[in-house]
């Protein structure tokens, strides 16, 4: 991986982190994040409990014999496929060790799944040169069309 630690912008600069993609029911994203919550800010800039949530798509799997699935749905033959509504949920850490440890734990601890498909990425993650007052025309602030919709 490239080392971006020396790149400044009038804009801002780039840090390190560990993006999380979690997929799991759209009903437990925030059942998941209150839990990671309890172990770490979430932070990104000035901003708490960042995350981003996809749009409903599926995710399919053929249970194998000796599969929870199998364990415990009456009926259920091995190797036949199932569909289901997933999300992905993405988050971004520092990249700490005993952070990511905290945080995979209470993930996998409120989990749905028994094994939780999580994908875990080194990324960089843009911090911007912060002015809440800044003139710029394209802000929210000042674009005359402001913050959009909340819809929770």
């Amino acid at each position: 991986m490239v080392d971006l630690s020396a790149y400044k912008a009038k804009s801002g600069t780039l840090v390190p982190v560990w993006t999380l993609e979690i997929q799991t029911v759209p009903d437990d994203t925030d059942r998941i994040l209150d839990a990671v919550m309890e172990v770490h800010p979430l932070s990104f800039g000035r901003y708490r409990r960042n995350a981003s949530i996809s749009a409903i798509g599926k995710e399919t799997a053929q249970p194998e014999p000796g599969s929870t699935t199998t364990t415990h749905v009456d009926g259920f033959e091995p190797g036949r496929t199932e569909t289901y509504p997933m999300v992905e949920l993405k988050i971004s850490i520092e990249r700490d060790m005993a952070i990511l440890e905290k945080v995979m734990d209470a993930i996998i601890h409120v989990h749905h799944y028994e094994e939780p498909v999580i994908y875990l990425r080194e990324d960089w993650a843009s911090r911007a040169a912060y002015n809440p007052n800044s003139d710029n025309p394209n802000r929210w602030w000042n674009n005359g069309r402001g913050l959009p919709n909340r819809i929770d």
